[in-house]
């Protein structure tokens, strides 16, 4: 399969690209040889091979979720520069 101008023109206005003409030869020779190299995929023999739906080969390590106290409130609040005592008190960011 071969991108044409037309098909790009066609890509690149439901994708709302703009490119000038300059850059045109550019994205059909990137876009074709995208489609070659997929081409390519497809004569590879992947018969008895599993489909992946991770590349790695880690394993999540989960731990369990324990209810414990780190700091106390206090504690949280001691080096902050502006508190209400309950809270931190920052600048508005937003109008």
């Amino acid at each position: 399969m071969e991108i044409n101008r037309d098909t790009l023109l066609k890509i690149a206005h439901l994708a709302r690209l703009n490119f000038s003409s300059k850059r045109e030869k550019e994205m059909l020779d990137g876009l074709n040889d995208m489609i070659t190299w997929v081409e390519k995929l497809q004569e590879v023999d992947t018969e008895g091979v599993e489909p992946l739906t991770n590349m790695s080969q880690e394993i999540n390590a989960w731990c369990d979720d324990e209810v414990k106290t780190d700091l106390t409130r206090e504690q949280a609040l001691k080096n902050a520069p502006k508190t209400d005592n309950k809270f931190f008190k920052v600048p508005k960011v937003l109008k």
